[in-house]
């Protein structure tokens, strides 16, 4: 297996630590199609003619866009954020407000980065009226991924970006292609119910949707891979997929003494 590499943004839930799993299940293609891209570490850890990388957040895609055709200098300007006296509450909440504002999507992208490091916890959240809305995270000395852009930039001249729902994504599928599906993840325990789950939008029914429209790209012979939480529901859900079981080591509180193990799967509708 080649070296694996690190995705550039601090991201609940990316694939770099499974990526072996994930290489192992994921069929040969042209092009991959990922309709939740998220930190695009499985397009960094993949090695497609071309991919076209989608996701609902606008701002996650206008920063990747904007560092495919910027590089190296839009790289230097994200640095200029990164100074010891931006690393205070102050400085943090004054940025955010910023973001919060502005229509410069060059300095939107770039305060994107900045609020990746310096905000709680690598969070990105946004409240119901679609306002950033993470605290100040208190680290000593963020890190600023430059080497990691500088691998993103060069790789995505493959790629096309696009701010859209995950069932156009999938339906633009042609024959040659592979699709990756990482969802939010449906509810570990029976005592969490997908009401609160659903904020964020994408409840049961989105789950269904999207495991309907996977069934339906297989029966033309193009191959979905989804990542999800391995519970009654999504083995009941994936009953036509063939599944692959596994393990993930993850921090249950902030505190990174305390871990457990979740249940995951990878399911193959081919």
């Amino acid at each position: 297996m080649p070296e694996k590499i690190r995705p550039f943004l601090k991201w609940a839930g990316n694939k770099y630590r499974i990526m072996d799993q994930i290489r192992r299940k994921l069929p040969q293609g042209k092009r991959l199609i990922e309709p939740f891209v998220g930190s695009a570490a499985v397009f960094l850890n993949t090695d497609y003619d071309r991919y076209l990388l989608t996701d609902t957040n606008t701002d996650l895609i206008e920063l990747y866009k904007t560092l495919k055709n910027e590089g190296q200098d839009f790289i230097d300007y994200s640095n200029s954020f990164f100074i010891d006296k931006n690393n205070c509450e102050e400085r943090y909440y004054h940025f955010r407000e910023v973001f919060n504002t502005t229509d410069d999507i060059r300095l939107k992208s770039a305060l994107f980065i900045y609020m990746n490091r310096h905000g709680y916890n690598g969070l990105c959240r946004y409240n119901s009226k679609g306002i950033y809305n993470v605290p100040f995270g208190r680290y000593k000395k963020p890190y600023f991924p430059e080497k990691e852009m500088q691998l993103f930039h060069k790789k995505s001249r493959r790629a096309v970006f696009k701010t859209q729902n995950f069932d156009i994504s999938m339906k633009a599928a042609r024959e040659g292609d592979v699709v990756y599906c990482d969802p939010p993840y449906v509810p570990l325990s029976l005592t969490s119910s997908f009401t609160a789950y659903a904020a964020n939008s994408f409840g049961e029914t989105e789950q269904k949707v999207l495991t309907k429209v996977a069934e339906e790209l297989s029966a033309r012979d193009i191959k979905v891979l989804i990542s999800n939480h391995h519970t009654p529901f999504t083995k009941k859900m994936y009953h036509m997929a063939d599944i692959t079981r596994f393990e993930v080591q993850r921090f249950i509180s902030c505190k990174g003494h305390k871990r457990d193990r979740a249940r995951e799967l990878l399911a193959l509708f081919a």
